[in-house]
């Protein structure tokens, strides 16, 4: 007798399952109609992705010498523009962090600045700056700048946030002011998770760079849209391969050295 209460509880699990199932097969569909999405296009074209990766099987490894150095500039706008975000972001964490500040008004008003900048697209960035400043790894190193300073800010104060109260009350009850508690009180704390972040942060800005240099912010992406646009697929192939093998050694050691500190 037990064992109808506990059938009638699976069968209407089972019945919401299909039921949200069918929702979410409604939604795709209606969203795909809305956006105008052919799949019927993407089906009969599909040879064409086929055709487009027989001739990026052979690679033109000659071009390969002059990847090396654009390759080289995306990696140094990624760390240039990770370094500049995550010293911007440092003091707005703090003050954002409500374990920090305990004025709620001052913290919600920095949250909110911090909301709107995280809004902003990277590719959107990248538009006005190339547009301002021109084309070049300027424009590339302002746009990570901005992208890393609206990220860390949110992961450092939040992790700011999760600290032990103990050792700041210690500190503060010997007298020491806002600074020395954010020195020798919180830091300590977090310092790990700061630098596993800007680790982080960094691999992310490795891969963005390439995109971003596609809309002429400098770097590698510059050489893929030319390739691209003057159908040289064989360089195109080129351009990923190195591009792989770069995020590919970054990847493997950040992912390293995040562990070592944990």
């Amino acid at each position: 007798m037990n064992d109808i209460p506990k059938r009638n509880i699976v069968q209407k699990l089972h019945l919401v399952s299909v039921f949200w199932i069918i929702i979410f097969i409604l939604c795709l569909i209606a969203s795909s109609i809305i956006t105008g999405v052919n799949l019927n296009l993407l089906i009969t074209n599909i040879s064409q992705f086929f055709e487009l990766l027989k001739q990026m099987a052979n690679p033109d490894w000659t071009y390969s010498n002059y990847v090396i150095k654009p390759l080289l500039e995306t990696v140094q706008m990624a760390i240039i523009g990770t370094s500049l975000g995550t010293i911007i972001a440092l003091p707005f964490s703090f003050i954002a962090a409500r374990t920090v500040i305990k004025n709620k008004y001052i913290t919600g008003i920095i949250r909110f600045i911090l909301n709107l900048v995280r809004t902003l697209p990277d590719l959107l960035l990248a538009a006005l700056f190339v547009a301002v400043v021109g084309i070049g790894p300027v424009a590339g190193v302002a746009t990570l700048t901005i992208f890393s300073f609206a990220m860390i800010s949110k992961l450092f104060y939040e992790t700011v946030e999760t600290i032990d109260l103990g050792p700041v009350e210690s500190v503060i009850s010997s007298g020491a002011n806002k600074m020395q508690v954010i020195v020798f009180a919180i830091i300590p704390q977090v310092l790990n998770q700061f630098v596993s972040y800007f680790l982080y942060t960094f691999e992310i800005n490795v891969r963005a760079s390439t995109v971003l240099g596609y809309l002429g912010a400098g770097g590698i992406g510059v050489y893929l849209q030319r390739s691209l646009a003057s159908f040289r697929y064989d360089q195109t192939a080129v351009i990923i391969i190195a591009i792989f093998i770069v995020v590919l050694i970054i990847d493997t050691l950040s992912n390293v050295l995040r562990e070592k500190l944990v």
